[in-house]
């Protein structure tokens, strides 16, 4: 059965495409599962909306858990609607964010690292500036953010844990081995699922997120996999599915995962 966990819409200001738009993709594209995970606003700020072409308004945040919720009903028996959300992980403001989340039926809460040193880690000119030691200490912290995430408590699945690559291919020979095996043991101990995000051919990158490496070094710690697309177009909808299967049975993987109401499902490979 094939699902897809990852996918935005309009409200977050840099998706096309409504709510339905994208699982009448997933039907078509043969999926069981579809996933609805937009961007939560950004919950820290007193602004209704403070980026407006990143995530949602705060207030718009109740009418899209109650429209998947609708949709879940409208489309039973012909594919599992699942009410998802991507949050970003600020340590600052974690217990609001906590709070709020906690409020609402999530089936499952992708946690994303996207700003390091208050800087959009898609910012390729924030490299520029930076000499060896200080390249290796910005993607330290990246790598200490995210492991930050997962001992929070607040996220099932974490998303694209090497996308600072994503507009700086350069980053990912930057050396920092250590950093990301403690990250990967982190996870494994709190037993977080990561993704495969087929976004990153949006990206200067091209390929997955995480590398090959990372998800060889991920089976090493027993750490449970998902799929997400990261579409912010409905045509990007399960792409790279039967690839990214492919893939992960050559690595060793027998099985991934999705959640139905933040508990796993185990989908054979």
């Amino acid at each position: 059965m094939k699902f897809d966990l990852h996918t935005h819409h309009f409200r977050c200001g840099h998706a096309d495409g409504t709510i339905p738009d994208y699982i009448e993709a997933a039907i078509a594209a043969g999926l069981s599962v579809i996933g609805i995970s937009d961007h939560t606003p950004y919950f820290g700020s007193e602004e209704d909306q403070a980026q407006p072409r990143i995530a949602m308004a705060k207030s718009e945040f109740a009418s899209y858990v109650e429209e998947v919720l609708s949709l879940k009903q409208k489309y039973a028996g012909r594919i599992e609607v699942l009410l998802g959300i991507e949050s970003d992980y600020f340590p600052e403001h974690a217990e609001v964010y906590r709070n709020i989340l906690n409020r609402y039926p999530f089936d499952y809460v992708i946690g994303s690292v996207h700003s390091v040193k208050n800087v959009s880690i898609f910012n390729k000119n924030r490299w520029k500036k930076l000499n060896p030691e200080q390249q290796i200490a910005d993607k330290e912290a990246y790598y200490e953010l995210i492991r930050d995430s997962a001992r929070s408590g607040m996220f099932q699945i974490l998303g694209h844990i090497d996308a600072m690559k994503g507009n700086y291919p350069a980053f990912s020979e930057i050396p920092a081995t250590a950093a990301i095996d403690e990250t990967l043991q982190v996870i494994a101990e709190q037993q977080i699922v990561i993704e495969i995000n087929t976004s990153g051919k949006t990206k200067l990158s091209g390929g997955w997120y995480p590398a090959d490496s990372i998800l060889e070094r991920a089976l090493h710690f027993g750490i449970d996999v998902t799929f997400g697309s990261d579409a912010h177009t409905p045509s990007r909808v399960g792409d790279e599915w039967n690839e990214v299967a492919a893939r992960l049975r050559e690595i060793g993987f027998d099985h991934w995962v999705y959640f139905k109401n933040k508990q796993k499902v185990s989908v054979p490979l």
